[in-house]
């Protein structure tokens, strides 16, 4: 089993913080999720996470005007330039602080960036080779206060910086005679955003207290002057070092005033204030978070702490729509580049909506789990993942898209457990709210419900093989009840264990399940006979997970003692044992007063599964890694570290000392409280916000683990999300049985001497996708059955994992096949013998094969309706009139139509294959 697992995508999470941008052609919304951005293409229905992350949750993503580069800057001021064409890492900066914001010039040639009460410009990397791609041109200062919001003018001349001290400050981008730094006030709250007109200087200005102040610029874009130099060449001829030094410092520094006197304002650009408009002021109106501007159309959308938007037409103030997204507050919103599509993010929710305003309909609408998910499954075919969360929400995602298609929200409390059966088509969860709810995927509703005869709180759940019989685990009253799927009815109530039931698991090829308690035991109960005790397996600490290997003939158990053991389930002997303390390797919190090596000795393994050939197991739990261990050597194979976001918790190694103080730890003052993304502290009388509710940082958790049963990919439910790790069979370099004399010359031989079994041979044994790709379509499709049948019993596992690999990007669906077909009718039976080995390549090719059979079947669908219709159209006008002559124009007309689609419907199959 090869290894060269890399992190492939994240799922369960669409937004957290930060700022929404759309692509340059508008199809996509790249959305900041925790440390990481998630790219969401919503033309061809797709998601994807970019393989990078920051150390601290991402603040701020700046797009360039081309879309090929972005910056992104996370909490701590740490800056990563990312090339969105190859979705790669070009340069890493610092920028020494917080960071609120970062926006590129229209023309591409300069970005600002506001850090504290200063804006800085740099000089844009990309126009040409530069050692350091990020340089420093010009720091401006003037406001007072935390800077908040940047827009630029369209000819990339002046650009505006709003600020928290109620003012907004227009600044050029160049050295300009008549405008070098402006000063708007008017406001009586926090500016929020402030946005130039179309090809003008004239400003918009939005502050948190729902007021909008319309600008009006005295003078044109072009009647900005250039500045002439000011004997800055003489100086450098003469060599005066001091006035030059002073001379660069007002080069690259300008500071502004607030109230500039009368003398230095003769003959510079003025503004004077032509409107001041007012946002509804009732109810929870008064507090604007967010807003966007379109300059085409003129259309500004604002966002309120209700979860309520308005969408206005400017400058005359015109009032379009007003809808509510939720009822948590609006984080960020964003409009493409034609106007039609605006995106919404919701930080408390987690929500992300792309809404066209014109339609009136949602483009994209997706949530993830409120609180942390628990519990997740894959489906047979590895096609969906089902999630679980404490939020009692059930979710479905679809591994192909990245995009949840369903949501069940029937549990009143949180989920503990989820499984699909093997059809793939129902869902079993349990929950704490005393429930085991079985759902329909077919039309999406709860069929059925199981519960106690006392109410209990159930901790895990179980199907076995058959689909028939529902087991699910209690937690307080330490008894695993058993139910029928066919019924609904509860068939038995096993008792036995002295301790909560941790986990449950059936063997996948006889009726046993094996439960696991935290009485230091794990029980195997045969379904088949009365569901009684048939061994009870001691252990040396309590169980908190167990799973069967895929073909049932081992049990693999996790301890609270960090120990993974494994059994024999037929003769209840233990095989062997893993000791994982010391791989776990927990951080350290920040209000520990151990260090992370001490504090790992109360951690253990809680989630467990095996890979899908059963060769080796996948463990996670308190920490921060995942770890692969082989099951025979008993050695870790790998770890893989699932996070390095430092606004977790519990990601430290060692004692910050910096917030060790004579009076206690830094960590425990609630320095963001009065934030204005956290909690607001109010003063008596006042009607929002909660004095007791503070912010935590959340904890860096392994929850769920399961490998996919293609065996190409598996997922973990963690703090951060749903994680997907994929094999990166791009980079890898893995030839079988090779020898000097293969190579690439020697196999287009063979291929040109028509031994085109030998070329297969030699092309698996150098294993290079492109030379596989290349030698396979070379065999004509009539020789197929020939070829296959002489291939060696080793190499047609290999050709049929390539085969269910090539339906995923490969054209050539009827040639790929009839090589699947000939393959499975000649090996058939010798597969079979082995089907423990060969099963995973088999689900990978089930899985390839069904999403092709989706989407040509909706395709065939559609044409058979089109036809239907045609057909029916045909008939109506075809209809003779009692009052028509028979040689009348219209009937002629009629029969010529008639004749002219009849054709098409008595050949309806055909037609159906053609189209398709």
């Amino acid at each position: 089993m090869k290894f060269a697992y890399r992190f492939s995508n994240l799922l369960g999470t669409v937004y957290r913080c930060g700022n929404l941008n759309f692509t340059c052609d508008g199809n996509s919304v790249i959305s900041p999720v925790g440390n990481r951005v998630t790219v969401f293409d919503l033309k061809n229905n797709k998601s994807s996470t970019l393989p990078l992350a920051t150390r601290y949750n991402v603040k701020c993503v700046g797009l360039s005007p081309d879309g090929r580069l972005a910056i992104i800057v996370d909490e701590g001021g740490d800056a990563l330039l990312v090339s969105l064409v190859c979705r790669s890492v070009l340069h890493h900066f610092h920028f020494k602080g917080s960071v609120h914001s970062v926006s590129f010039s229209p023309d591409g040639r300069k970005f600002v960036v506001t850090k504290g009460n200063i804006a800085q410009m740099y000089h844009a990397p990309g126009r040409k080779r530069e050692f350091n791609a990020f340089v420093l041109d010009k720091t401006y200062f003037g406001p007072y206060d935390e800077t908040t919001c940047i827009d630029w003018t369209d000819d990339s001349r002046c650009f505006a910086v709003g600020s928290k001290d109620m003012s907004t400050w227009v600044f050029g981008a160049e050295r300009w005679d008549n405008l070098i730094y402006y000063a708007l006030g008017g406001h009586k709250d926090a500016i929020v955003a402030c946005f130039f007109e179309s090809s003008s200087l004239d400003l918009y200005t939005i502050s948190q207290d729902g007021a909008l102040c319309v600008w009006q610029c005295d003078t044109s874009p072009e009647g900005l002057r250039p500045k002439a130099p000011t004997g800055w060449k003489a100086d450098l001829l003469q060599g005066e070092e001091e006035e030059e030094e002073e001379e660069r410092e007002e080069e690259t520094t300008v500071r502004g005033k607030t109230a500039p006197a009368p003398e230095e304002q003769q003959g510079k650009v003025k503004y004077s204030r032509l409107a001041k408009y007012f946002f509804n002021k009732e109810g929870d109106f008064n507090n604007l978070t967010a807003a966007a501007f379109h300059k085409k159309t003129h259309l500004l959308v604002t966002g309120f702490a209700s979860g309520i938007f308005h969408l206005h037409e400017l400058p005359e103030f015109n009032l379009i729509h007003s809808l509510s997204v939720s009822d948590q507050r609006v984080a960020s919103i964003a409009v493409n580049g034609s106007g039609d599509w605006i995106a919404f993010g919701c930080a408390g929710l987690g929500q992300l909506l792309v809404w066209e305003w014109q339609s009136e309909s949602y483009v994209l609408k997706q949530q993830g789990h409120f609180n942390s998910m628990v519990s997740l499954a894959y489906s047979p075919d590895g096609q969906y993942i089902v999630t679980g969360g404490d939020d009692g929400k059930v979710k479905v995602w679809n591994t192909l898209s990245g995009f949840c298609f369903v949501t069940f929200t029937e549990h009143s409390s949180g989920v503990t457990g989820v499984t699909f059966t093997v059809t793939g088509y129902v869902i079993v969860t349990s929950s704490m709210d005393g429930t085991v709810r079985a759902f329909d995927l077919h039309r999406y509703r709860n069929f059925r419900t199981f519960t106690s005869p006392r109410p209990t709180q159930f901790s895990c759940v179980a199907v076995d093989c058959s689909g028939e019989v529902v087991s699910a685990g209690a937690q307080d009253s330490f008894e695993v009840f058993i139910w029928s799927m066919q019924t609904g009815r509860l068939l038995d109530v096993l008792s036995g264990h002295e301790g909560p039931i941790s986990s449950l698991c059936f063997s996948p090829v006889k009726s046993v399940l094996a439960s696991a308690s935290w009485d230091r035991t794990v029980r195997l109960w045969d379904m088949a006979d009365s569901w009684r005790t048939t061994e009870t397996l001691g252990l040396t600490s309590d169980a908190l997970a167990v799973t069967f290997r895929p073909d049932g003939a081992e049990l693999a158990v996790a301890t609270l003692n960090s120990q993974i053991t494994f059994w024999d389930p037929e003769n209840a002997v233990q095989t062997g044992s893993i000791e994982g303390r010391h791989d776990l390797k927990t951080g350290r919190k920040e209000l520990d007063k151990v260090t992370a090596k001490h504090s790992a000795k109360g951690k253990a393994f809680t989630a467990l599964c095996y890979s899908a050939d059963g060769q080796s197991v996948l463990a996670g739990g308190m920490s921060k890694f995942v770890c692969i261990y082989h099951v025979k050597e008993q050695i870790l194979r790998k770890k893989f570290e699932i996070s390095r976001n430092l606004s977790l918790d519990a990601m430290e190694e060692f004692l910050n000392r910096r917030k060790m103080t004579e009076f206690g730890n830094l960590a425990l003052i609630d320095q963001d409280a009065g934030a204005e993304d956290g909690v607001a502290i109010p003063l008596p009388g006042v009607k929002k916000g909660d004095m007791s509710s503070r912010r935590l940082k959340p904890e860096i958790r392994v929850t769920s683990l399961r490998f996919s049963p293609t065996g190409r990919c598996w997922a973990a439910t963690t703090t951060e999300g749903l994680l997907v790790y994929s094999l990166d069979a791009q980079m890898l370099f893995d030839p079988f049985e090779l020898d000097t004399d293969v190579t690439p010359a020697r196999i287009r031989a063979a291929v040109r001497q028509q031994d085109l079994t030998r070329a297969i041979l030699m092309a698996f044994r150098l294993n290079e996708r492109t030379l596989l790709q290349e030698v396979l379509e070379s065999v004509p499709w009539d020789e197929v059955e020939v070829v296959s049948s002489s291939l060696p019993e080793l190499y047609v596992e290999k050709v049929l994992e390539f085969l269910a690999s090539s339906f995923e990007v490969s054209r050539h669906l009827e040639f790929y096949l009839i090589w699947t077909q000939k393959l499975l009718l000649v090996h058939g039976q010798k597969l079979k013998s082995r089907a423990g080995k060969v099963l995973p390549a088999v689900q990978f090719l089930q899985k390839s094969i069904q999403r092709h059979l989706d989407s040509v079947s909706k395709l065939c669908d559609w044409n058979r309706y089109n036809i239907q219709y045609a057909l029916a159209v045909s008939k109506q006008r075809g209809i003779k009139r009692p009052s028509e002559p028979l040689g009348s124009e219209e009937e002629a007309d009629a029969s010529d139509d008639d004749d002219t689609l009849h054709p098409l419907g008595e050949g309806q199959e055909d037609g159906d294959r053609q189209l398709v």
